[in-house]
């Protein structure tokens, strides 16, 4: 199915510990992500950039308190970044390059509240990001996404879908875990959320996993797909700022968003943790661009 993708870089690393993601929508727009989907015969509209100033430029509120750095700047670029995805024409895919993983709480907002009328949010991470404040041990936001969707955190945020959580336990499945904190651990516990570690794909396979992942949100016929670059093996993906070995495989990424795609469920992406300064010869964002164009229909056969 072709389609009009909607492309909308979000320069940030604030919410990051290494600098470097604010150069990740470069990165993928430099490895062709724009003809790589009309040549799959998508139309492809690229609004640009979100501005968003740099730590070095004075970035607005400074980096404020160490439990969450720089949250005012993320804020704002994040609240920018959702009105521009809800004025998205209904039927546009929006596909947001980031930037750290804290830009979800815009694109995850925007998927929920815009024309793209997700209700499920499947997470390809090594990282669960379901700190909050008081339990970050870094106070890096990209690390507190999810705690805020989920109102376990208060960064202020919620502002952007109304107040309140936007997400539900049951709204959402992670894939590929390798590094929790101890809280996280606890809270998915506790939450009862569906979550997919690197020790499950290795018993059950990606096929299986994928099985499963759509029977348990078969009440939710649009997700928000967010993928993170370190949820790949860094041997395939060096280029990203909290590598975890033992990642998802070239073909086990590849699988489970070539299922993704062929589900029809899927409404709305994020590509985040590009890292351009870590990387080898862009090899990364590459790699990130191909299992966009699988999770766009792009086939063997």
């Amino acid at each position: 199915m072709t389609r009009t993708v909607g492309i909308l870089g979000l320069p940030m690393d604030l919410g990051a510990g290494r600098r470097g993601t604010d150069m990740g929508p470069s990165a993928l727009r430099l490895a062709r992500i724009g003809p790589v989907l009309r040549k799959l015969g998508h139309g492809v509209v690229d609004l640009g950039n979100i501005g968003v100033h740099a730590a070095e430029a004075g970035a607005a509120g400074g980096p404020g308190s160490s439990d969450a750095r720089y949250l005012s700047e993320i804020t704002r670029a994040c609240r920018a970044a959702a009105d521009e995805l809800r004025n998205l024409e209904p039927g546009v895919f929006p596909l947001v390059l980031g930037g750290d993983h804290s830009v979800a709480m815009a694109t995850v907002a925007a998927a929920f509240t815009g024309p793209a009328a997700c209700s499920a949010v499947v997470w390809i991470d090594a990282h669960a990001d379901l700190n909050t404040p008081a339990s970050s041990p870094s106070g890096n936001v990209h690390g507190m996404p999810l705690a805020e969707l989920l109102g376990l955190a208060d960064l202020g945020l919620s502002g952007l879908w109304g107040g309140g959580p936007l997400l539900s336990p049951r709204q959402l499945v992670y894939v590929g875990l390798r590094e929790l904190d101890p809280f996280e651990r606890e809270q998915i516990r506790t939450l009862g959320i569906r979550a997919y570690t690197m020790n499950d794909i290795d018993r059950l396979g990606i096929a299986a996993v994928f099985g499963e992942i759509t029977d348990w949100l078969s009440g939710h016929p649009r997700w928000h797909v967010s993928l993170d670059a370190d949820a790949l093996d860094p041997l395939l993906a060096p280029g990203v700022g909290t590598p975890v070995s033992g990642g998802l495989t070239y073909r086990e990424a590849h699988l489970l968003l070539e299922l993704l795609s062929d589900s029809g469920r899927v409404g709305s992406a994020d590509l985040v943790e590009v890292n351009p300064i870590l990387d080898n010869r862009n090899s990364t964002a590459e790699l990130m661009v191909g299992l966009a164009a699988s999770l766009l229909g792009k086939k063997i056969l």
